[in-house]
């Protein structure tokens, strides 16, 4: 298993400067919590879950098997 940051670079850039704005919480997510902070909860279980491979919600990382 591995999590790397998107190949899309113009991704990330938009991703992180959202992340800036909102403190790090997701920018994708409306609700800030504590489970909406970068790396959010959701993806959190998934690399958890050694079936998932995919990107987490806002596209920011993605995690292989």
């Amino acid at each position: 298993m591995s999590i790397a940051l998107n190949t899309d670079k113009e991704i990330v850039k938009v991703v992180k400067e959202g992340l800036k704005k909102t403190g790090g919480y997701c920018p994708c997510v409306r609700e800030q919590s504590e489970d909406t902070k970068c790396m959010c909860k959701e993806f959190r279980e998934q690399i958890k879950d050694p079936e998932f491979e995919g990107y987490c919600h806002c596209m920011l990382y993605y995690k292989s098997r």
